[in-house]
């Protein structure tokens, strides 16, 4: 019994939980600028692209598995 009180009082404790990430947007509501890295058909933009490049303008996102990587 003692060495179980022993070994269990030897383990790390759980790791602290990660802050937590923005607030979801509702429906409708206006989206925060950012920046990401853009990519055509023939390769990486050397600039990235930035939200507010386009304001004003309707905007779709497309997110694709996997694109433009080896796997």
């Amino acid at each position: 019994m003692t060495l179980v009180l022993a070994a269990l009082m030897q383990q790390p404790a759980a790791p602290p939980a990660p802050p937590p990430g923005p607030a979801a947007l509702e429906v409708g509501a206006v989206a925060p600028d950012f920046a990401i890295p853009g990519a055509t058909r023939y390769g990486t933009l050397k600039n990235p692209v930035r939200l507010s490049d386009y304001k004003g303008k309707t905007v779709v996102l497309a997110f694709f598995f996997k694109a433009r990587t080896k796997g």
